[in-house]
């Protein structure tokens, strides 16, 4: 884990050092000469539940990929927390430090329960001799059921993840995250291909989320945005084109004529 020396980075903009948990400074990523970002800031709070929406190509995807250490960027600083250096990092030692990300398309083990789902992607010591012969203890089934019913499928406890809708494997694999005891969650279009209701209750779970983890969600569904949303972040070309409340947003010229097409 590389940290960075707190004199740096105290004092950004009008937000202290302890209000963030991810600080993304002027970062820009080119492909080929096609800049995916450019001079990419922002700022995610603790506790925050922060939209991101954009027109395809807007750079919403680069963005989580270098947030993960997917994707090096060409200039630039990722600070995690106080001060850690997020491109001094590879994937999976970000992942442990608390930064989660849930991809459009659900990855879940259809050929085991839901519970078992949940106790394979609990954050533990995953060496072969220590799995084999490890033994649950009660927090660790007490963690596994709280998480259950934070996601909505407590009821499915011993129901294996094929039979669950589209929405439910979806809340599945935020749950398979929250084993992983992240403190912030990159999510990507959360809502595409569900019903009306699998909406509505996403919704709310990433709501109650927020009262305890950052939550960053990347969406194109306007109407689900708008039911969520507290602050919005638009990205056009790379860049922040406009942030605020989603009324601001929706009233802003530039939102208006570049996103929304108006």
């Amino acid at each position: 884990m590389v940290f960075l020396k707190h004199n740096n980075i105290d004092n950004v903009g009008d937000l202290k050092a302890r209000d963030r948990i991810l600080y993304v400074d002027d970062v820009t990523v080119s492909f080929d000469g096609f800049k995916a970002l450019n001079s990419l800031s922002l700022v995610i709070n603790h506790k925050e539940l922060r939209c991101i929406i954009g027109a395809n190509g807007a750079g919403k995807s680069t963005m989580m990929d270098v947030i993960t250490g997917k994707t090096r960027p060409d200039t630039g600083r990722v600070i995690f927390g106080h001060a850690v250096d997020l491109l001094q990092m590879d994937e999976p030692s970000i992942a442990e430090i608390g930064i989660g990300r849930k991809f459009q398309k659900p990855t879940v083990f259809h050929g085991h329960s839901i519970f078992e789902n949940l106790e394979l992607a609990m954050k533990s010591d995953k060496r072969f001799f220590k799995t084999l012969f490890a033994k649950m203890n009660g927090e660790e089934k007490s963690k596994i059921e709280k998480t259950m019913e934070l996601v909505g499928l407590q009821d499915l406890y011993n129901k294996k993840a094929s039979i669950l809708s589209h929405g439910q494997k979806q809340w599945l694999e935020i749950g398979m995250l929250l084993m992983q005891d992240p403190k912030l969650l990159l999510v990507d279009e959360p809502v595409a291909g569900m019903t009306p209701d699998e909406v509505e209750k996403t919704g709310q779970i990433l709501t109650d989320l927020s009262l305890s983890h950052s939550v960053v969600v990347v969406e194109h569904d306007m109407e689900f945005i708008r039911s969520i949303a507290k602050k919005v972040t638009v990205l056009h070309e790379g860049s922040v084109l406009a942030e605020g409340p989603m009324k601001s947003i929706q009233e802003n010229e530039k939102v208006r004529k570049v996103y929304l097409g108006e």
